[in-house]
Protein backbone atom coordinates (compact mmCIF):
# COMPACT_ATOMS: atom_id res chain seq x y z
CA UNK A 1 0.00 0.00 0.00
CA UNK A 2 1.42 3.42 -1.00
CA UNK A 3 1.86 6.01 1.75
CA UNK A 4 1.34 9.69 1.02
CA UNK A 5 4.42 11.24 2.64
CA UNK A 6 3.10 14.75 2.01
CA UNK A 7 0.80 14.30 5.05
CA UNK A 8 3.42 12.97 7.49
CA UNK A 9 3.70 14.56 10.92
CA UNK A 10 5.53 17.92 11.15
CA UNK A 11 9.13 17.55 12.11
CA UNK A 12 9.49 14.13 10.57
CA UNK A 13 12.03 14.43 7.78
CA UNK A 14 11.20 12.67 4.54
CA UNK A 15 14.20 10.95 3.02
CA UNK A 16 14.87 11.05 -0.68
CA UNK A 17 14.63 7.29 -0.94
CA UNK A 18 11.16 7.31 0.61
CA UNK A 19 9.75 9.89 -1.83
CA UNK A 20 7.22 8.41 -4.28
CA UNK A 21 8.19 8.24 -7.95
CA UNK A 22 6.60 10.99 -10.02
CA UNK A 23 4.83 9.83 -13.16
CA UNK A 24 4.81 11.88 -16.35
CA UNK A 25 1.06 12.45 -16.01
CA UNK A 26 -1.41 12.12 -13.18
CA UNK A 27 -3.71 10.16 -15.49
CA UNK A 28 -1.22 7.31 -16.00
CA UNK A 29 -2.31 4.72 -13.41
CA UNK A 30 -0.29 1.68 -12.45
CA UNK A 31 -2.21 -1.13 -14.13
CA UNK A 32 0.63 -3.51 -15.01
CA UNK A 33 -0.87 -6.36 -12.98
CA UNK A 34 -4.27 -5.89 -14.62
CA UNK A 35 -2.73 -6.13 -18.11
CA UNK A 36 -0.89 -9.31 -17.16
CA UNK A 37 -4.13 -10.73 -15.85
CA UNK A 38 -6.02 -9.64 -18.98
CA UNK A 39 -3.49 -11.41 -21.19
CA UNK A 40 -3.94 -14.66 -19.25
CA UNK A 41 -7.75 -14.73 -19.30
CA UNK A 42 -9.88 -16.33 -21.97
CA UNK A 43 -12.81 -14.50 -23.52
CA UNK A 44 -15.66 -14.33 -21.08
CA UNK A 45 -17.30 -12.37 -18.29
CA UNK A 46 -14.19 -12.12 -16.11
CA UNK A 47 -12.00 -10.89 -18.94
CA UNK A 48 -14.61 -8.31 -19.94
CA UNK A 49 -14.70 -7.04 -16.36
CA UNK A 50 -10.90 -6.60 -16.26
CA UNK A 51 -11.00 -4.89 -19.66
CA UNK A 52 -13.70 -2.47 -18.47
CA UNK A 53 -11.62 -1.70 -15.37
CA UNK A 54 -8.63 -0.83 -17.56
CA UNK A 55 -10.75 1.38 -19.80
CA UNK A 56 -12.09 3.24 -16.77
CA UNK A 57 -8.60 3.69 -15.34
CA UNK A 58 -7.08 5.09 -18.56
CA UNK A 59 -10.07 7.07 -19.82
CA UNK A 60 -8.81 10.38 -18.31
CA UNK A 61 -5.64 10.05 -20.39
CA UNK A 62 -7.74 9.50 -23.55
CA UNK A 63 -9.75 12.63 -22.71
CA UNK A 64 -6.55 14.61 -22.24
CA UNK A 65 -5.33 13.58 -25.68
CA UNK A 66 -8.70 14.49 -27.20
CA UNK A 67 -8.39 17.93 -25.63
CA UNK A 68 -5.33 18.64 -27.75
CA UNK A 69 -7.56 18.73 -30.82
CA UNK A 70 -10.19 21.14 -29.54
CA UNK A 71 -11.16 24.21 -31.61
CA UNK A 72 -10.70 22.38 -34.90
CA UNK A 73 -14.32 22.20 -35.94
CA UNK A 74 -15.34 19.15 -33.89
CA UNK A 75 -17.04 19.09 -30.49
CA UNK A 76 -14.99 17.98 -27.49
CA UNK A 77 -17.54 15.31 -26.66
CA UNK A 78 -17.20 13.72 -30.10
CA UNK A 79 -13.41 13.89 -29.85
CA UNK A 80 -13.56 12.14 -26.49
CA UNK A 81 -15.64 9.35 -27.97
CA UNK A 82 -13.12 8.87 -30.77
CA UNK A 83 -10.25 8.89 -28.27
CA UNK A 84 -12.10 6.32 -26.13
CA UNK A 85 -12.40 4.08 -29.17
CA UNK A 86 -8.65 4.41 -29.69
CA UNK A 87 -8.11 3.52 -26.05
CA UNK A 88 -10.15 0.33 -26.38
CA UNK A 89 -8.14 -0.65 -29.45
CA UNK A 90 -4.90 0.01 -27.58
CA UNK A 91 -5.99 -2.13 -24.62
CA UNK A 92 -7.03 -5.00 -26.89
CA UNK A 93 -3.77 -4.95 -28.84
CA UNK A 94 -1.30 -4.23 -26.04
CA UNK A 95 1.24 -6.89 -25.08
CA UNK A 96 2.39 -6.30 -21.46
CA UNK A 97 5.71 -7.95 -22.27
CA UNK A 98 6.57 -5.17 -24.72
CA UNK A 99 6.87 -2.30 -22.21
CA UNK A 100 4.74 0.44 -20.65
CA UNK A 101 1.15 0.77 -21.80
CA UNK A 102 1.27 4.57 -21.96
CA UNK A 103 4.05 4.47 -24.57
CA UNK A 104 1.83 2.31 -26.75
CA UNK A 105 -1.52 3.94 -26.03
CA UNK A 106 -0.62 7.58 -26.68
CA UNK A 107 0.30 7.18 -30.37
CA UNK A 108 -2.56 4.73 -30.89
CA UNK A 109 -5.17 7.12 -29.49
CA UNK A 110 -3.62 10.14 -31.22
CA UNK A 111 -3.63 8.29 -34.52
CA UNK A 112 -7.30 7.39 -34.09
CA UNK A 113 -8.24 11.05 -33.52
CA UNK A 114 -6.17 12.20 -36.50
CA UNK A 115 -7.77 9.53 -38.66
CA UNK A 116 -11.17 10.83 -37.59
CA UNK A 117 -10.28 14.31 -38.84
CA UNK A 118 -8.81 12.93 -42.05
CA UNK A 119 -11.76 10.70 -42.91
CA UNK A 120 -14.76 12.48 -41.42
CA UNK A 121 -14.12 16.17 -40.99
CA UNK A 122 -13.10 17.37 -44.45
CA UNK A 123 -15.98 19.17 -46.09
CA UNK A 124 -14.34 18.52 -49.46
CA UNK A 125 -12.59 15.22 -49.93
CA UNK A 126 -8.94 15.74 -50.92
CA UNK A 127 -6.14 13.20 -51.42
CA UNK A 128 -4.14 12.21 -48.37
CA UNK A 129 -0.94 13.73 -49.79
CA UNK A 130 -2.69 17.09 -50.12
CA UNK A 131 -3.89 16.79 -46.52
CA UNK A 132 -0.28 16.21 -45.45
CA UNK A 133 0.81 19.27 -47.44
CA UNK A 134 -1.89 21.24 -45.66
CA UNK A 135 -0.55 20.22 -42.27
CA UNK A 136 3.04 21.11 -43.17
CA UNK A 137 1.97 24.48 -44.56
CA UNK A 138 -0.19 25.21 -41.51
CA UNK A 139 2.66 24.45 -39.11
CA UNK A 140 5.12 26.49 -41.19
CA UNK A 141 2.83 29.53 -41.24
CA UNK A 142 2.43 29.30 -37.47
CA UNK A 143 6.18 29.07 -36.94
CA UNK A 144 6.90 31.98 -39.29
CA UNK A 145 4.37 34.25 -37.56
CA UNK A 146 5.02 33.28 -33.95
CA UNK A 147 6.81 36.57 -33.24
CA UNK A 148 4.46 39.55 -32.65
CA UNK A 149 4.20 41.79 -35.68
CA UNK A 150 5.44 39.16 -38.12
CA UNK A 151 3.90 39.63 -41.58
CA UNK A 152 1.91 36.92 -43.29
CA UNK A 153 4.51 34.67 -44.95
CA UNK A 154 4.58 34.49 -48.73
CA UNK A 155 4.37 31.27 -50.71
CA UNK A 156 8.10 31.52 -51.39
CA UNK A 157 8.85 31.96 -47.67
CA UNK A 158 6.77 28.92 -46.71
CA UNK A 159 8.42 26.89 -49.47
CA UNK A 160 11.89 27.82 -48.22
CA UNK A 161 10.92 27.01 -44.63
CA UNK A 162 9.42 23.60 -45.42
CA UNK A 163 11.59 22.49 -48.33
CA UNK A 164 8.47 22.14 -50.48
CA UNK A 165 8.04 23.56 -53.96
CA UNK A 166 5.89 26.66 -54.40
CA UNK A 167 3.37 24.54 -56.29
CA UNK A 168 3.10 22.16 -53.33
CA UNK A 169 2.71 25.08 -50.92
CA UNK A 170 -0.09 26.49 -53.10
CA UNK A 171 -1.85 23.12 -53.00
CA UNK A 172 -1.52 23.07 -49.22
CA UNK A 173 -2.94 26.59 -48.94
CA UNK A 174 -5.92 25.61 -51.08
CA UNK A 175 -6.47 22.59 -48.85
CA UNK A 176 -6.61 24.90 -45.83
CA UNK A 177 -9.78 26.35 -47.32
CA UNK A 178 -11.24 22.88 -48.00
CA UNK A 179 -11.45 21.81 -44.37
CA UNK A 180 -14.71 23.66 -43.91
CA UNK A 181 -17.26 25.10 -46.32
CA UNK A 182 -19.48 28.14 -46.35
CA UNK A 183 -23.21 27.55 -46.54
CA UNK A 184 -25.04 28.88 -49.60
CA UNK A 185 -27.42 30.53 -47.13
CA UNK A 186 -24.59 32.47 -45.47
CA UNK A 187 -25.30 36.20 -45.34
CA UNK A 188 -22.73 38.25 -47.27
CA UNK A 189 -24.21 41.60 -46.29
CA UNK A 190 -25.49 42.84 -42.95
CA UNK A 191 -27.55 45.81 -44.22
CA UNK A 192 -31.28 45.83 -44.92
CA UNK A 193 -30.69 44.62 -48.46
CA UNK A 194 -28.64 41.66 -47.26
CA UNK A 195 -28.09 38.82 -49.64
CA UNK A 196 -26.77 35.30 -49.34
CA UNK A 197 -24.04 33.49 -51.20
CA UNK A 198 -26.67 31.67 -53.24
CA UNK A 199 -27.92 35.05 -54.55
CA UNK A 200 -24.53 35.66 -56.18
CA UNK A 201 -24.57 32.46 -58.22
CA UNK A 202 -25.45 32.72 -61.89
CA UNK A 203 -28.26 30.80 -63.54
CA UNK A 204 -27.98 28.58 -66.58
CA UNK A 205 -28.09 30.63 -69.78
CA UNK A 206 -29.87 28.82 -72.58
CA UNK A 207 -28.09 31.02 -75.13
CA UNK A 208 -24.94 28.98 -74.60
CA UNK A 209 -26.72 25.93 -75.99
CA UNK A 210 -27.66 27.93 -79.08
CA UNK A 211 -24.03 28.93 -79.61
CA UNK A 212 -22.87 25.32 -79.24
CA UNK A 213 -25.51 24.04 -81.66
CA UNK A 214 -24.72 26.76 -84.18
CA UNK A 215 -21.01 25.99 -84.17
CA UNK A 216 -21.71 22.27 -84.44
CA UNK A 217 -23.95 22.79 -87.50
CA UNK A 218 -21.63 25.16 -89.38
CA UNK A 219 -19.49 22.54 -91.05
CA UNK A 220 -22.47 20.46 -92.15
CA UNK A 221 -24.13 23.52 -93.67
CA UNK A 222 -20.99 24.35 -95.66
CA UNK A 223 -21.00 20.89 -97.20
CA UNK A 224 -24.56 21.14 -98.53
CA UNK A 225 -25.12 21.86 -102.22
CA UNK A 226 -25.72 25.53 -102.93
CA UNK A 227 -29.42 25.04 -103.79
CA UNK A 228 -30.11 23.30 -100.47
CA UNK A 229 -28.26 25.99 -98.52
CA UNK A 230 -30.37 28.57 -100.32
CA UNK A 231 -33.58 26.75 -99.46
CA UNK A 232 -32.64 26.49 -95.76
CA UNK A 233 -31.71 30.18 -95.70
CA UNK A 234 -35.01 31.18 -97.29
CA UNK A 235 -37.00 28.95 -94.92
CA UNK A 236 -35.31 29.62 -91.58
CA UNK A 237 -33.70 33.05 -91.96
CA UNK A 238 -36.12 34.81 -94.27
CA UNK A 239 -39.12 32.95 -92.81
CA UNK A 240 -40.53 32.11 -96.27
CA UNK A 241 -43.19 29.45 -96.68
CA UNK A 242 -42.47 26.27 -98.61
CA UNK A 243 -44.93 27.23 -101.34
CA UNK A 244 -43.24 30.61 -101.85
CA UNK A 245 -39.82 28.95 -102.01
CA UNK A 246 -41.20 26.49 -104.58
CA UNK A 247 -42.51 29.34 -106.72
CA UNK A 248 -39.19 31.18 -106.68
CA UNK A 249 -37.16 28.09 -107.55
CA UNK A 250 -39.65 26.64 -110.01
CA UNK A 251 -40.08 23.32 -108.23
CA UNK A 252 -42.95 21.68 -106.39
CA UNK A 253 -43.72 22.37 -102.74
CA UNK A 254 -43.36 18.64 -101.97
CA UNK A 255 -39.87 18.69 -103.46
CA UNK A 256 -38.98 21.66 -101.25
CA UNK A 257 -40.29 19.79 -98.21
CA UNK A 258 -38.18 16.71 -99.04
CA UNK A 259 -35.04 18.82 -99.60
CA UNK A 260 -35.51 20.64 -96.28
CA UNK A 261 -36.05 17.38 -94.36
CA UNK A 262 -33.07 15.67 -96.01
CA UNK A 263 -30.75 18.66 -95.53
CA UNK A 264 -31.68 19.08 -91.85
CA UNK A 265 -31.18 15.36 -91.21
CA UNK A 266 -27.75 15.44 -92.87
CA UNK A 267 -26.59 18.49 -90.89
CA UNK A 268 -27.92 16.97 -87.67
CA UNK A 269 -26.12 13.66 -88.27
CA UNK A 270 -22.81 15.40 -88.95
CA UNK A 271 -23.21 17.61 -85.89
CA UNK A 272 -23.86 14.55 -83.73
CA UNK A 273 -20.79 12.81 -85.12
CA UNK A 274 -22.58 10.33 -87.35
CA UNK A 275 -21.95 9.76 -91.05
CA UNK A 276 -24.65 9.81 -93.69
CA UNK A 277 -24.84 6.87 -96.05
CA UNK A 278 -25.57 8.70 -99.22
CA UNK A 279 -25.39 12.03 -100.96
CA UNK A 280 -28.30 14.32 -101.74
Amino acid sequence: MLTDLSTSRPGTPATASAAPQRRSHDDAPDTAELFVRLAELEDGTERNAVRDELVTAWLPMAHRIAGRFRDRGESVEDLRQVAALGLVKAIDRFDPARGAFESYAVPTITGEVKRHFRDRMWALRVPRRVQELRNRVRVARRELTQNPGSPEPTVAAVAAHTGLSEEEVSAGLEALESFSTLSLDAELSTDDDGYSLADTLGATDSSYDVVVDREAAKEGLRRLPERERTILYMRFFEDMTQSRIADQLGISQMHVSRLISRSCARVRDEAMGRHTDGHP
